[in-house]
């Protein structure tokens, strides 16, 4: 008989925040009704960002409370990254979360992670958003996995192959063989 994990054994996400140096949006995905409107989430990203922008989460992710809420976060040079679950969410777990999209971004952005950077890139970060939590489930915690599929995703057809990697070139010569195997 298979076994099944319900909704409330698997580990969920209640937002992933990418704030700016001053606590406004670079990128945010929420994935609770926690925060029914966007005037709520403002408002929880203002108060996010004043708790915590006081601290010293450069070298290594940080915890904390509010309203109810574990936050883990860490900050890169002007981006504040933050995952959040409930009081009863395990720490490590969104620690790996906050931990894989930073990975990712890094990659994504060429170890170039500042705000600029990332603004011009906003939509790999919300790709990369995507492909690690859906609708409060965590789907993949590996940057490079993360930055991989989306680098999939985003990478041009039309690009001559001496302009892609390995695995993007693979990837265009697999859809190329679908394709022609499909007509």
């Amino acid at each position: 008989m298979a076994t099944f994990l319900s909704h409330e054994t698997c580990p969920t996400i209640k937002n992933i925040l990418l704030l700016d140096s001053e606590g406004k949006r670079v990128a945010v995905k929420y994935y609770s009704d926690d925060w029914p409107t966007n005037t709520a989430k403002l408002a929880f990203e203002k108060s996010v960002f004043t708790k915590t922008q006081k601290t010293n989460a450069r070298t290594e992710a940080e915890i904390t409370m509010l309203e109810n809420n574990i936050i883990v976060y860490k900050f890169v040079q002007d981006l504040h990254f933050f995952v959040t679950g409930g009081d009863d969410e395990n720490e490590l777990i969104l620690a790996t979360v906050l931990q894989g999209f930073f990975d990712a971004v890094a990659l994504l952005l060429r170890h170039n992670v500042e705000q600029r950077e990332a603004l011009e890139n906003l939509d790999l970060i919300l790709l990369c958003l995507d492909e690690i939590v859906d609708g409060g489930i965590v789907l993949e915690t590996d940057g490079n996995i993360i930055a991989g599929k989306v680098a999939t995703h985003s990478m041009d057809d039309g690009a001559p192959l001496s302009e892609q990697t390995i695995s993007q070139a693979l990837a265009t010569a697999r859809e190329h063989l679908t394709r022609s195997l499909l007509r």
